[in-house]
């Protein structure tokens, strides 16, 4: 762990959320658990870091997913993130994930035609799962081949993709009756 390296949790209009940074970025993005000890729990086993107050380039990084979560239109491509644990094959995968914008989705197999490297949807998909900073890194924008909503592994599931994907307009795979907010759990 470095000496920078810190968390907090934050409360959303998903529930409570941590984020976990070092001097150079982000690391850790942790989406709302059932209980906030749970989002706590999580954020501090996968980044090792120490509860602290974030500097000021990660409070603003914040302030856009709480904003993001009600519902604005932010555009999360400034916000540093360091990967330090990502593969050079993670690392281009998530860099490729960046240029995805606001309302605009990909498929798996259009994602692997975005890298300059061989990939198939499974590769993808496993990559994405390990997405340490889900939102900023927007891996829930990548649908199953036919526009079907495919997997999410941050908490809720596809349940949780489909609120992230109606907050920007896309209804793919489920009711467009069903309220995008408030809450995962509630």
């Amino acid at each position: 762990m470095e000496a920078d390296a810190g968390y907090c949790l934050f409360d959303t209009a998903l529930g409570p959320c941590a984020v976990a940074w070092t001097a150079s970025g982000i690391t850790d993005l942790q989406i709302a658990e059932k209980t906030r000890a749970q989002t706590e729990r999580h954020i501090r086993a996968r980044s090792g870091a120490r509860e602290a107050v974030p500097p000021p380039a990660v409070a603003e990084a914040i302030l856009l997913v709480q904003r993001y979560l009600e519902g604005e239109r932010i555009d999360f491509s400034a916000v540093r993130v360091d990967l330090p644990r990502a593969s050079d094959f993670h690392r281009k995968l998530y860099l490729a994930l960046r240029r995805i914008g606001w309302g605009k989705t990909t498929t798996y197999g259009g994602l692997g035609k975005m890298l300059d490297i061989p990939a198939d949807a499974r590769d993808i998909g496993q990559a994405m799962g390990k997405n340490p900073v889900p939102i900023i890194i927007p891996c829930h924008r990548v649908l199953a081949a036919g526009n079907r909503i495919g997997g999410f592994s941050a908490p809720g599931g596809t349940m949780t993709k489909e609120k992230l994907l109606a907050l920007e307009g896309i209804h793919a795979g489920f009711s467009e009756d069903e309220p995008a907010l408030p809450g995962l759990f509630g």
